[in-house]
C-alpha cells in the first residue's frame, strides 16, 4: 500500500568530546560557504552556547540551522523544504568543512530524529484508525470515564548484534490535523573516525529515514484495511445478494 509521507522535521546530532566553542572559526567556515556561490546557511550568529550557522523561516514553528556546540554539532530542519536526501547531504558536508576547522578526530555517536505526517488510507480520523484499526478497542476505554483525544505506540529496537543501530518509534494521532498520523523515529549509531570520512554521517541519516519510509509504513498498512462500511460499498450495500 503505497502512501504520500511529508516530513515535517529532521534532526541531526554529531556528539563529540568536549571543547571550548570557537565562533570565528565556524565563521570562516560561513565566508567559505559564500565564495562558493551556493551558501547552506545565509546567516552567521554566536550564542552563549556557541557558533549558529542558519536561513530565515517564514512559517510559526519552522527552524533552519546548524549548532556548533561545546558537545556536539546539530543540524534542525523543521517545516521546511529541504528534503531527507538533501539534509543528509547537507550535514555530511557542512560538517566536513567545520572539521577541517576544528581539528576533530571522531564522533563518539550519531543521533538522528526524523517526524512525519501520513495520512491513513481507510480512515479519515487518526484516532480512529489506531482505537479501532490497530488497537481493535471496543468498550474498554469506559473505564477512564471520558473519551482520550490521543492514541499511540511506541515501540523500541535496541542495537544487537548484526544491528548497531538503535531505533526508538512513535506512532500517534495528530492533534493539529485529525487525518494524519504521526510518526517519530529517533535513531542511535555508534562512533565515527573522520579519518575514514563522512559518509556513514550521511547514509545514517538516510537510515533513519528509510526505517521509517519503508518498515514503520508497512507496519501501519497491516492494519490500514477497508473498514466495514467501505465493504458494503465494495459489495453494493448490506443487503447485496
Amino acid at each position: 500500500m503505497s502512501y504520500n509521507p511529508r516530513t515535517v522535521a529532521l534532526v541531526a546530532e554529531l556528539l563529540h568530546p568536549p571543547m571550548a566553542p570557537d565562533p570565528a572559526l565556524v565563521q570562516r567556515v560561513h565566508n567559505r560557504m559564500y565564495e562558493s556561490g551556493l551558501p547552506a546557511y545565509s546567516s552567521f550568529s554566536v550564542t552563549p552556547a556557541g557558533a549558529v550557522l542558519s536561513n530565515p523561516v517564514a512559517q510559526p514553528g519552522a527552524s533552519s540551522y546548524a549548532a556548533f556546540l561545546p558537545d556536539r554539532f546539530q543540524f534542525r530542519e523543521e517545516l521546511t523544504s529541504l528534503t531527507p536526501d538533501d539534509f543528509a547531504r547537507q550535514v555530511r558536508q557542512v560538517s566536513e568543512m567545520v572539521l577541517e576547522a576544528k581539528g576533530i578526530q571522531v564522533f563518539t555517536g550519531q543521533q538522528v530524529t526524523v517526524r512525519t505526517l501520513v495520512n491513513p488510507r481507510h480512515f479519515k480520523d487518526s484516532r480512529v484508525f489506531l482505537k479501532q484499526g490497530m488497537f481493535g478497542f471496543g468498550n474498554e476505554l469506559e473505564s477512564f470515564g471520558r473519551e482520550p483525544q490521543l492514541f499511540g505506540i511506541r515501540l523500541a529496537f535496541p542495537a544487537e548484534q548484526g544491528e548497531p543501530s538503535a531505533f526508538a518509534l512513535r506512532i500517534e494521532s495528530y492533534s493539529n490535523d485529525p487525518r494524519s498520523l504521526y510518526i517519530e523515529n529517533q535513531a542511535v549509531f555508534g562512533p565515527v573516525l573522520v579519518e575514514q570520512g563522512l559518509g556513514r554521517v550521511e547514509s545514517n541519516v538516510l537510515e533513519a529515514y528509510q526505517f521509517v519510509l519503508r518498515n514503520s509504513l508497512r507496519f501501519v498498512s497491516c492494519f490500514d484495511t477497508p473498514t466495514e462500511e467501505e465493504e458494503e460499498q465494495r459489495h453494493g450495500g448490506p443487503d447485496a445478494p
